[in-house]
């Protein structure tokens, strides 16, 4: 997919990555860093609520939540409407990425306004290992594994996780696209599976992604799957969201027999 440029608002080179912020003539500002196309504000909820709510969701009573990357702020945006949430932390490696959002996307970057939101511009590993069995949910809101952030897509990183999370609690991790990485994708969900109790794959639909779909990995430490949500949005919050849905929550895991087959194997349940 292409978009066309109606204005170039913004580039830079952090201490990480390039950083380009363009106006599109069909999808509003974008996100572009190291080439690679992170966010538009047209179709950025169908990942940003997809990310947020199917763990939150999933979970009974989330009280403090974990956010390693999401810049941007979309997801802050999306954990913030959890009420019961006590205390959203946010370790992001670039300022960089915070500073231009802010400027240019303010509707993402919105979620820097709750009160509950707490910023640490510091590598994700270092926060949890200071912080151990502290969160009920951690959402790793991440780039394509190349670059800064290739380290969160390797076992290390979910073992970090894994010990960061509190009993009974829930990860959620960009997980790429069926179409183009099934070859990343079941590797890596079968070595975690050995340490937590469930390793799923859903996903979602979003044009601006290669192939139009990226995936979610949520994986459990104590407790069973997350494909049915014990709690569901309240009315208010229902109007407000744009793509999660409680039914949609369920059928994010169902899969194409593809997809099944090479990340879960013939037995799994259709």
């Amino acid at each position: 997919m292409s978009l066309q440029v109606e204005e170039v608002l913004h580039t830079s080179k952090s201490l990480y990555q390039d950083v380009l912020v363009f106006k599109s003539v069909n999808y509003g500002n974008v996100l572009v860093l190291d080439g690679v196309i992170q966010v538009t504000e047209r179709d950025e909820h169908a990942y940003q609520e997809m990310i947020a709510h199917l763990p939150l969701y999933a979970h009974p009573d989330p009280k403090r939540v974990l956010v390693i990357g999401g810049g941007d702020g979309g997801v802050l945006r999306e954990v913030a409407r959890h009420p019961g949430v006590e205390q959203i932390v946010i370790c992001e490696l670039d300022q960089q990425v915070i500073n231009v959002s802010k400027q240019y996307l303010p509707s993402l970057a919105q979620g820097y306004n709750d009160p509950r939101v707490q910023v640490k511009v510091m590598d994700g590993n270092q926060f949890m290992s200071e912080n151990q069995e502290s969160f009920d949910v951690i959402i790793t809101d991440s780039s394509d594994p190349v670059g800064p952030a290739a380290a969160l897509f390797e076992t290390p990183f979910y073992k970090a996780m894994y010990a960061s999370l509190r009993p009974g609690g829930i990860v959620c991790t960009q997980g790429e696209c069926m179409w183009l990485h099934l070859p990343l994708i079941q590797p890596l969900m079968k070595s975690i599976a050995q340490f937590y109790d469930t390793v799923e794959y859903a996903y979602t639909t979003i044009p601006t992604y290669p192939s139009g779909q990226i995936g979610f990995l949520l994986a459990t430490k104590g407790r069973g799957s997350c494909r049915v949500a014990p709690r569901k949005p309240e009315t208010t919050v229902a109007q407000q969201l744009q793509y999660y849905t409680a039914e949609l929550h369920e059928a994010a895991f169902v899969l194409p027999a593809f997809a099944r087959r090479a990340i879960y194997g013939e037995d799994e349940k259709k």
